[in-house]
């Protein structure tokens, strides 16, 4: 090759090739960091076929190695990329900043540290007090101050009932009793188990200035107080506040006026039988799932509130009347849609009738016939039905996990206790199967919200952790805590604003951020979803160019675009449950 042009021009082929290999090649991490003494994993991953055989550790400062390891065994093909490798570098415990080398890959830089989840539940709450509804303290202003008038009750339909308060559930601005006391009850949980994770930086209605009672306690009373509304008496109670009506253009929260009676939206009555879901009705079967949330989460708010003697004793004779309320008719309360099919449709219940009737013996009446009780419906739904058959509908088992083995394992003898747990790893066990195929360890399916489910199957493999002493499963539980930060497919954490200066959504399926750019901090996204789901969702419109475009494949997509509700919406439940995650994880060192 004597002629120079010639030369050049390979030069240049070498050199593009050499920078498009290595454009082809990227290592995922958990952007917030990691704990010293925990699992710490990467992933390598590559769109060619190159193998790697090591990977090294290297310290931002200096710039020199400080860990070196063999890359292990290579997990093959997964979503858009050809090969991928899990680098296992846990046995490097040392404090400070560091990036991975591997192949032509370097990772961003992270932490090793003990705090690298110090005041990351705190900082959650920020998108809770942004969804209050009634009073919103981030907008300094109210909002739906004239919910509601009821429908399917024993009262006159559009008789008036107060039903002001509560959150917005997502983007829309419904209000949902099931997601309300779900969220509720995981925010006073997560105060009941790591107090220490909280602070008291905001009064009871979310404005600046302390009060004496940790955050997560007000805002956990802003639930309280609206499940109390919709359960005003024994023989009342309610599911659902406003519709899919709400659908028609994003908007900051105010006197919405799209259901026919001026500023007034519906709110609809639990009475166990069919209500409307688009043209056809609903699957609802009976009184129980929702009842029974509400049972669950009066009965610990009044153990968590009995500082406030009067409130504390109100808790204690509503979970016993919602108990009461969940037991008329046994079976599902779904949701209702007016204008299309899409609702909750929550299918199971039976464990919600076993973390209430725990909760009863522990925190309002020491009978042992309420154990007996949550350990029949214990029987009823070893394992949540999703992790052994790999798929769900629309929250069709929620709260996505079962939370009474958790709550009832502490209340019964060793015997029972070790069946209870065996339940919890007989699920984890079923997830793990398919994770362990994979380089991310992922085993749970992309299905709607499946960032919720991410979430609550990390605390389930937390809580077997805890009731057994057994660390068989540390790993898969960090793998999807690292999956929710970064550690995943696209690179990008699913929560807003959260490490701050990380790649987090920018553009979530949000009112605030899209026609203000008011940011969102701390909200969960929904998460990435099937490509076959995706395609065949109604009313999706991208509003600009997929900044992922590379990391979609036909298994899985995420897109950070207002116009994907499917996988970019930050949910108000999902965050609840994120919010007792991160405290578990302040907590670990």
């Amino acid at each position: 090759m004597h002629n120079p042009l010639k030369k050049i021009l390979f030069l240049f082929i070498l050199l593009h090739v050499c920078d498009t290999v290595m454009s082809q090649q990227w290592i995922r991490i958990n952007q917030l960091g990691y704990t010293p003494k925990s699992v710490k994993v990467a992933v390598f991953c590559t769109k060619g076929n190159e193998m790697i055989s090591s990977f090294q550790l290297i310290d931002s400062a200096s710039g020199k190695v400080v860990f070196k390891s063999k890359s292990g065994k290579s997990f093959g093909a997964y979503g858009p990329f050809q090969n991928t490798y899990r680098l296992n570098f846990s046995k490097f415990i040392k404090s400070g900043t560091y990036y991975l080398v591997a192949g032509n890959a370097k990772s961003p830089v992270f932490r090793i540290a003990p705090d690298v989840y110090k005041g990351t539940a705190d900082f959650c709450l920020f998108y809770l007090r942004q969804q209050q509804c009634g009073f919103n303290p981030f907008l300094n202003d109210s909002c739906h101050t004239r919910d509601g008038y009821t429908l399917y009750g024993p009262m006159q339909d559009s008789t008036f009932i107060n039903a002001v308060g509560g959150w917005h559930d997502a983007s829309d601005y419904l209000k949902y009793a099931t997601t309300t006391a779900n969220a509720t009850w995981h925010l006073l949980a997560a105060y009941r188990d790591f107090p220490s994770a909280f602070t008291d930086e905001k009064q009871w209605n979310g404005l600046d200035g302390r009060n004496g009672i940790p955050d997560v306690l007000d805002e956990a009373k802003w639930g309280l107080d609206f499940l109390l509304k919709l359960h005003p008496r024994r023989d009342l109670m309610f599911n659902q506040v406003a519709d899919d009506r709400d659908h028609k253009g994003f908007r900051i929260p105010g006197e919405d006026s799209f259901y026919g009676r001026g500023f007034e939206r519906p709110v609809y009555f639990i009475n166990g039988e069919p209500q409307q879901r688009g043209k056809f009705m609903n699957h609802t079967t009976g009184t129980s799932s929702t009842a029974a949330k509400f049972a669950s989460a009066f009965a610990l708010g009044s153990y968590l509130f009995k500082n406030n003697p009067d409130f504390s004793q109100l808790l204690k004779t509503k979970s016993l009347s919602a108990l009461a309320y969940s037991q008329i008719k046994h079976g599902v309360t779904q949701t209702v849609s007016v204008v299309s099919p899409y609702i909750y449709a929550e299918d199971n219940w039976t464990d919600d009738e076993e973390l209430a009737f725990a909760s009863m013996k522990k925190y309002i009446v020491p009978n042992q016939s309420y154990i007996d009780s949550a350990l029949f419906y214990s029987t009823q739904e070893k394992v949540t039905p999703w992790m052994y058959r790999d798929t769900a509908n629309h929250y069709q088992y929620y709260p996505f996990i079962n939370l009474g083995h958790f709550e009832l394992a502490k209340e019964v003898n060793k015997k029972d206790k070790d069946k209870l747990m065996k339940y919890y790893r007989d699920g984890i066990e079923d997830v793990y199967r398919r994770a362990k195929e994979n380089a991310f360890l992922r085993g749970v399916p992309f299905i709607w919200c499946s960032n919720n489910l991410t979430t609550e199957f990390a605390i389930q493999c937390l809580w077997y952790a805890k009731e057994t002493g057994r660390k068989d499963f540390d790993e898969l539980m960090q793998a999807n805590v690292d999956w929710l930060f970064g550690c995943n497919p696209w690179g990008t954490s699913m929560v807003y604003g959260l490490p701050a200066n990380g790649d987090t959504p920018t553009d979530p399926h949000s009112a605030f951020t899209h026609l203000k750019n008011y940011p969102i901090y701390g909200g969960l996204v929904d998460g990435p979803v099937y490509t076959t789901i995706f395609k065949n969702l109604i009313g999706i419109q991208l509003g600009h160019a997929d900044a992922y475009a590379e990391f979609q494949s036909d298994l899985a997509v995420y897109h950070d675009d207002f116009g994907d509700y499917s996988t970019n919406e930050p949910t108000m439940d999902g965050t609840a449950s994120l919010i007792y995650l991160l405290a578990a994880m302040s907590a670990q060192k």
